[in-house]
């Protein structure tokens, strides 16, 4: 996959493997990471939790799913989850990175990768995704990379016994 580079630091998307799953397990057992995903995503995350999304995840065609490196080490995930339907030619836009790599710029970066990657490769044309309230980063991130702000999903969200707002983002290729 492609990788962006300045003079110092190189960020990278590759393929998972099923080695990853050590330092998956590392980074992903982290409530402040946690608290920003779906309930789908299971805390405590086990060993065998990393085995079978990697697994999932590495059998899929076309590859949606890509691993984050940061100068050769694997820093967190990201993936355009292709819509189906009348809905086929978009995707949902999904992220985690490793809390020591935050405010690096790394995830502004990764995102713009995979958003130029869905777009040429994956031929869709709209990229979306809905972020909590509170996650001020991601917001934050997505603004930087040009998604502008489609809405508010008003108390739509309700994670660890509370009410919330989502806010929905969307990048469109023309």
């Amino acid at each position: 996959m492609d990788k962006h580079s300045d003079s110092q630091n190189v960020i990278k998307l590759r393929r998972l493997s099923i080695d990853d799953k050590h330092r998956l397990v590392e980074f992903a057992n982290n409530e402040k990471i946690s608290i920003n995903l779906r309930d789908g995503f299971p805390i405590p995350y086990t060993l065998t939790d990393a085995e079978k999304f990697l697994i999932n995840v590495i059998n899929q065609t076309p590859t949606q799913v890509f691993a984050i490196e940061f100068n050769g080490i694997y820093v967190g995930n990201i993936g355009l989850h292709l819509c189906s339907d009348v809905y086929r030619k978009s995707a949902e836009i999904g992220y985690m990175l490793d809390e020591k790599y935050w405010n690096k710029g790394i995830m502004t970066k990764a995102v713009n990768l995979i958003c130029e990657y869905g777009f040429n490769e994956l031929d869709i044309v709209r990229i979306h995704t809905g972020v909590f309230e509170y996650n001020k980063a991601s917001q934050v991130v997505l603004e930087k990379c040009g998604f502008p702000k489609e809405g508010i999903f008003r108390k739509a969200i309700f994670k660890n016994e509370k009410i919330c707002d989502e806010i929905r983002y969307a990048l469109v290729k023309y």
